[in-house]
């Protein structure tokens, strides 16, 4: 079955999040996925709050950016939730949006080598290693985490560019593919991330590598005026394919396309003026999933 979710977008102010998450997880939504996206929520603690509001649904962070974050920092936030709310809390981290990276002073000379470095210590870390390792970036001394997960948890990366896409098949559990993704570009991307997994030997040897793909999606009377303003505000508006408007069987329609596509998983991102935000949860829970095999 095809995993199916939505997106709380940090354009509403964070005292929404509970409201939003409690809807979720009363009408079944399986995925309520957070954006840290600067300079608004922070990832991690919108996280946390979500998990304690709700019993079921799924939280998942795409992305955490790694210039912001040590990597012991991560691995001891990623273990304290796994282990407070196992099996619910989903993380994906990447090199970030670099003019945000450098407002902060944290733009770095290569992003993809701090983001390989990263997710190989970070995955150690969680796996419960105790790491020493002195790269370009990421340099640990004998560290390893009192508390790491009591099961093993994938971490997902974020990635556009067919460097960072072989990376993430090469050093990731699962790739988080933008909005800006269409089904055929899904299908590269898949390429790209088997060719890195390869590389690597962990294509036979590991599991599944999950892809997750956000979706624009706009419904009711004037969903296509605004999945036309978001597609032309992210400049994607001659791009053919992309992002959905319509009714429950025209969104389940682009989903069931991306996943014949190579997606795992599809979450759908509202447009950014989504005017019923707990409405929008509801759809993809109680119309949409049941049209997605």
């Amino acid at each position: 079955m095809t995993g199916l979710g939505a997106v709380f977008r940090p354009q509403l102010p964070p005292e929404r999040l509970r409201s939003v998450a409690r809807v979720a997880d009363e009408c079944g939504l399986e995925q309520l996925w957070l954006w840290e996206d600067c300079f608004r929520e922070g990832g991690i603690s919108s996280a946390a709050a979500a998990l304690a509001w709700t019993e079921r649904v799924r939280i998942g962070v795409g992305l955490l950016p790694v210039p912001l974050r040590n990597v012991a920092v991560t691995a001891m936030e990623a273990a304290a939730l796994h282990r407070m709310f196992p099996g619910r809390a989903i993380l994906g981290v990447g090199h970030g949006v670099q003019d945000w990276m450098g407002q902060v002073g944290a733009r770095v000379e290569s992003p993809v080598t701090l983001l390989r470095e990263h997710l190989l210590a970070l995955r150690a870390l969680l796996r419960g290693e105790r790491l020493t390792t002195s790269g370009r970036y990421v340099r640990l001394d004998d560290v390893a985490l009192d508390w790491p997960p009591a099961e093993p948890v994938p971490v997902l990366a974020g990635a556009t560019g067919p460097r960072t896409l072989r990376l993430t098949g090469e050093a990731a559990d699962g790739t988080i593919l933008t909005a800006s993704t269409t089904a055929d570009r899904v299908r590269q991307a898949r390429q790209l991330i088997e060719e890195g997994r390869e590389s690597s030997g962990r294509a036979d040897a590991d599991a599944p590598h999950e892809v997750v793909v956000f979706l624009l999606a706009a419904t009711g009377v004037d969903a296509a005026a605004r999945l036309r303003a978001a597609l032309v505000d992210e400049g994607d508006e001659n791009v053919p394919d992309l992002g959905v408007a319509g009714d429950a069987g025209t969104v389940a329609k682009a989903v069931r396309r991306l996943a014949e596509a190579g997606a795992d998983t599809v979450i759908l991102q509202p447009t950014g003026d989504e005017p019923d935000p707990e409405g929008f949860v509801r759809f993809v829970a109680t119309e949409v999933r049941p049209l997605v095999p």
